[in-house]
């Protein structure tokens, strides 16, 4: 089938198209007004068998109907309620930040019977004009103790979803906070619920990376977020969440006959021996923001003897968690400016990139690749047209085993695993091959098994300021960080990038990382190429 050489169409005029990329819209109570609406959030992310989960609700219905589903390789429902109370409930106007503090509408104990995995929730009550209105949100049930041999931990990216979540007004990006309520939220709240798309999302939704092959000077367009803007959905849907990222992979390999558990990255903070027993640990997607303690917790399993395979790309940001996990806090672009930790706090714990020189932990220490030598491909005007899988340097390693591939050949092209954030390394080419360089940062023994390009500067010469997302602010960034200031001679330095997978040893553990957003496209889309590199790896962590 040939590639579409035109932008789809989704029903909005110019303007609407330019307010879908640059405006800030958000899910917040009251926004559907006659039609009614109902929302809801648990009072934790995940929880064990036996623990009791509370719900809070806001309705402008006073009844509504419950259901529960395990959303797995096969959908399984385990409870359902009927013509449950439920009540209009005040919201703080920054409840992003401070959370929406409303009372409990309703409590369901957690059975030992449930399996580990991610379980939906839905309610749906009678709107004003008699229609159907319903919501969704997501908890996590932790695994049962005892022995986990031949089973696979994934961690699901909590601290990117809340980092992305709208709901409120304010996340990570954009927002209503600050004096003119025009700024990002330093501070996001787990009391509050999911945006829409982040639990849930129709077959059609558009991922980030462009799948068309523009004509030549085309201004690139977002269909993501224009059919976000078109549907009601949540302008960062695509971005992360359960529904665009984490659940591909875990009905995959339930579907593949895998066993597999599921965990929050604050299970992980704050209780790490979760990941004890486990011959394989899992990370997917979008998976951009880490607390120091989740990183010890990896780091510490994999020394140990554990192995970890990450699927996912951006590894970014460090945070810190506040209020027994309820709050999570992330200065970003403004960490030196005002994060309490560069001024008398421990500023190895700023929320800064991990690469910021006094932090002094890179992100390759841990997974072999970082953020700041990767980031965009396949969407704005960072490598709109290029390679849309990874080019494969080394075909006899055994992750290739069995899937034909030759030196330069893409994998995943088909199904387009190859973006919108990657994660690389500096480099060299030795002989044909990318080598890591000796100030990269990567562990001793890390073999660059593919690389695709990337970069960190949206650039093209016909391209107009009101046509560019990222401009060149992420780069001037990232130069500031690494070299001190961000002057046109540093932005140089970080221009351009990459993204790869590498394999190398840790300790008496291993981890396998192929640096790309997009690898559950693969699994998604069903290439047999990506099915067979994931199963290798899985099955090597396993011994099966």
């Amino acid at each position: 089938m040939p590639t579409p050489s035109a932008f789809p169409d989704f029903g909005l005029t110019p303007e609407q198209r330019r307010f879908a990329v640059r405006g800030c819209y958000y899910e917040h109570p009251g926004m559907d007004g006659e039609r009614g609406e109902i929302w809801c959030y648990t009072n934790r992310f995940s929880y064990a068998p036996g623990e009791t989960a509370a719900l809070h609700v806001s309705s402008t219905a006073p009844r509504f109907d419950l259901e529960i589903t395990r959303d797995g390789g096969v959908e399984t429902p385990v409870l359902s309620q009927r013509n449950l109370s439920a009540r209009w409930q005040d919201t703080p106007d920054q409840c992003s930040v401070e959370g929406c503090g409303w009372q409990a509408s309703f409590e369901f104990r957690v059975e030992e019977s449930w399996p580990s995995g991610a379980y939906r929730i839905t309610l749906t009550a009678e709107g004003r004009n008699g229609d159907p209105i319903r919501c969704h949100h997501l908890c996590i049930v932790r695994p049962h103790p005892g022995p986990k041999q031949r089973r696979i931990l994934q961690v699901a990216a909590t601290g990117t979803w809340l980092a992305y979540n709208t709901w409120g007004g304010s996340n990570a990006y954009d927002g209503i906070t600050g004096p003119n309520h025009n700024e990002y939220a330093r501070m996001v709240s787990t009391q509050r619920p999911w945006c829409r798309g982040f639990v849930v999302l129709p077959p059609s939704a558009p991922r980030v990376p462009l799948e068309l092959s523009m004509p030549p000077k085309t201004v690139p367009r977002y269909p993501h977020m224009e059919w976000a803007l078109a549907t009601g959905h949540s302008k960062k849907y695509a971005s992360a969440g359960w529904a665009s990222y984490d659940s591909h992979f875990f009905r995959w390999a339930e579907r593949a006959g895998y066993a597999i558990d599921l965990a929050s990255q604050h299970d992980m903070h704050f209780t790490p021996e979760i990941l004890d027993g486990y011959d394989c640990v899992v990370f997917v997607g979008h998976d951009e923001y880490w607390t120091w303690e989740m990183r010890d917790a990896v780091d510490a399993y994999v020394e140990r003897g554990g192995r970890a395979a990450r699927f996912a790309g951006n590894f970014m940001w460090q945070t810190r968690l506040e209020d027994g996990g309820r709050r999570q806090v992330c200065y970003k672009y403004r960490a030196r400016a005002e994060d309490p930790a560069y001024f008398g706090g421990d500023v190895t714990r700023a929320t800064n990139s991990w690469e910021a020189p006094e932090i002094g932990r890179p992100g390759a220490l841990t997974f072999g690749l970082n953020s700041t030598k990767g980031v965009y491909a396949g969407w704005g005007g960072c490598a709109p047209r290029g390679v849309r899988g990874f080019p494969v340097y080394r075909p006899e390693h055994w992750a290739f085993a069995g899937t034909g591939l030759f030196y330069g050949d893409l994998l995943g092209a088909d199904s387009h695993v190859y973006g919108y954030e990657v994660d690389g390394l500096d480099y060299e080419i030795r002989n044909g091959r990318p080598y890591p360089t000796a100030a990269s940062g990567a562990p001793e023994g890390l073999k660059i098994l593919a690389m695709g390009m990337a970069s960190q500067v949206e650039e093209a010469d016909f391209l107009q300021p009101e046509d560019q997302f990222f401009g060149d602010e992420d780069g001037r960034f990232i130069a500031e960080t690494l070299y001190g200031d961000a002057s046109d001679e540093n932005l140089e330095k970080v221009r351009y990038s990459n993204g790869m997978i590498v394999n190398f040893p840790k300790g008496k553990g291993e981890v396998f990382h192929a640096g790309s957003c997009e690898w559950v496209a693969g699994l998604l889309r069903r290439d047999a190429m990506v099915e067979r590199v994931t199963a290798n790896v899985l099955d090597r962590f396993l011994d099966r």
